[in-house]
């Protein structure tokens, strides 16, 4: 069990959907942190000392133990502090919940970004194909208020980083309505549940400023 006076500092980035679920779970546990913020894509030579294989952020620094990696540090915060579970107990659900999280940051992200971006194969068909791999997650959520159930857990700290309070935001600056209510109205409906909880509004990047970044990102990509 961890104590109180133990030290816990978070490395990110602002618009990080990495790093802001790390966030998610530590106020969920309501653990004490200090936030250092990184200025991406330059990398501080902390950053670079502390995660020296990947030299990416989230990197979460718990004493002397150094995690990086944002799963691994979902779950590490949730087996240190016990309160407010953030993964399933059962242990096909935590199994689940693991397969949907890693299906939604590899394949979600890798249909829903760059594909549309470059359009190479055309944006309809980029649109349809990433709605495909969507729907999965609309036929997981409906019924639901939460992936989790009746309370914010592990699937929708992933989930919800990723695709309201990221990918959604990309889609905005592309002109693209890619979750529509009436396609996917089990998960519209999460995502109001989701910006009903405190700890996801605290950790969601401002809008307008987030937006900006999305569309030099985008430009930037499309020149490349």
């Amino acid at each position: 069990m961890a104590k109180k006076e133990e030290s816990v500092k978070l490395l990110g980035f602002w618009i990080s959907p990495f790093s802001r679920r790390v966030e998610m779970a530590l106020k969920l546990k309501g653990v004490p942190y200090e936030y250092l913020e990184e200025e991406l894509p330059k990398k501080t030579p902390l950053l670079l000392e502390l995660n020296p294989v990947h030299k990416k952020v989230p990197v979460l620094v718990h004493n002397d133990k150094i995690l990086s990696e944002s799963h691994l540090i979902l779950e590490y915060i949730d087996q240190t502090w016990s309160n407010n579970p953030i993964l399933p107990q059962d242990p096909y659900e935590k199994a689940m919940a693991r397969f949907w999280a890693k299906f939604v940051d590899e394949q979600i992200l890798a249909a829903g970004f760059m594909p549309l971006v470059k359009a190479e194969k055309g944006i309809e068909v980029a649109i349809e194909e990433t709605r495909e791999l969507i729907m999965f997650l609309e036929k997981e959520v409906t019924g639901k208020d939460f992936f989790n159930g009746k309370t914010i857990g592990f699937l929708d700290m992933v989930a919800g980083t990723m695709i309201p309070f990221c990918l959604a935001r990309a889609w905005e600056c592309m002109g693209i309505d890619m979750i529509s209510e009436e396609k996917f109205p089990g998960l519209n409906r999460w995502i109001k549940k989701l910006n009903e909880v405190d700890i996801v509004r605290e950790c969601i990047p401002p809008k307008e400023k987030h937006i900006e970044r999305m569309n030099k990102i985008i430009e930037r990509t499309r020149s490349s």
